[in-house]
């Protein structure tokens, strides 16, 4: 007799994660933020489905949505572009799974990382950082662009992180917006 399943799931679907283990994408739940390895290491999880609002203030994000444009099937920058940066800076350290025609899931893509979850928010500041700093300098204003420098001298990505993880309260189910 056949096992019932889900239309679209597929059992032997794996990830094979950047420490060589295998995960099955069916045990990430979507409040998973990391993925505890067999392998002894924590692994940042991270799905469509999270908000960019899980690594900035809602207020930075309205600004990146509204400044960002995206030439791609999504209708304005969010998670996946902002994953798709990391990745590119990491590929050797990122797993992918594709889980859009995976009714069984709950997201279209997810996405693994080495390092914990920590590390990985630490990681899409700083490149949005760098992705700010790069769009202020093609301004026309010198006084935007010393101030913004500046600002950023005295930034700390660490503190920031760790404030606003702080702020969430990440350890909860239901986090809330800052």
């Amino acid at each position: 007799m056949a096992n019932p399943r889900v239309p679209g799931s597929d059992p032997e679907r794996t990830v094979e994660l950047p420490c060589g283990k295998t995960l099955d994408p069916h045990d990430i739940g979507l409040g998973m933020r990391d993925y505890e390895c067999p392998c002894g290491d924590a692994h940042a999880v991270v799905t469509d489905a999270h908000p960019p609002s899980r690594f900035f203030p809602e207020s930075l994000v309205a600004v990146l949505e509204e400044t960002i444009e995206t030439d791609d099937e999504f209708d304005r920058f969010g998670t996946p572009h902002l994953m798709g940066v990391a990745m590119e800076e990491f590929p050797e350290k990122t797993a992918i799974y594709d889980g859009s025609d995976d009714g069984a899931v709950g997201y279209a893509m997810l996405w693994v990382f080495e390092f914990d979850s920590r590390r990985l928010h630490e990681i899409v500041v700083e490149l949005v950082v760098e992705l700010m700093e790069h769009a202020i300098s093609h301004a026309d204003d010198d006084a935007a662009i010393t101030e913004f420098e500046s600002q950023m001298l005295e930034f700390d990505v660490s503190e920031f992180v760790e404030q606003y993880r702080r702020q969430r309260d990440f350890e909860s189910a239901h986090d809330g917006p800052v």
